[in-house]
């Protein structure tokens, strides 16, 4: 079974409801890129009327957790995921429709190679910004992905 855009977003709402009613949702996915897509809206605002931090979050996470779960399901091994360590930097207020992409599948590759080659797990850092619909960042996730093969 592939992953799809509406597979991931059908996932979210049963096992991530908080991401789901929040608006995140997968726009685009193949083998380098993932696009994933939220709309500020009151469910999502902090007090200073703009999007929550934590909803940026989810949408970055998800951009680059999508790229290794399919990475993951193509390779035919038992792999596991989790993140190790975060980091973001905000640069604008988030309002409106905020594109977090993240375009790094390459790195996924290597890191999964060498994961099945040398049976030791592996770091991979992957970064997702936001971009607002004039063009302008707001916002930079970075993410450091343990991939290990399970026996």
């Amino acid at each position: 079974m592939n992953i799809s855009p509406s597979k991931l977003n059908t996932f979210l709402m049963l096992k991530l409801p908080a991401a789901y009613f929040t608006g995140v949702r997968t726009k685009h996915l193949d083998d380098t890129t993932c696009v994933v897509s939220v709309k500020h809206r009151w469910i999502n605002q902090n007090p200073f009327r703009s999007m929550f931090w934590a909803v940026q979050g989810m949408a970055a996470e998800l951009s680059t957790g999508a790229l290794v779960m399919t990475k993951i399901r193509n390779s035919g091994k038992n792999i596991s995921m989790l993140v190790a360590n975060n980091n973001a930097s905000f640069t604008k207020k988030a309002t409106g429709r905020i594109t977090f992409t993240c375009e790094e599948g390459h790195k996924i590759d290597e890191a999964i190679t060498k994961a099945i080659e040398t049976g030791d797990g592996q770091t991979v850092w992957l970064n997702s910004n936001g971009i607002n619909k004039d063009g302008v960042e707001v916002s930079s996730f970075n993410f450091e992905w343990t991939l290990k093969v399970k026996c």
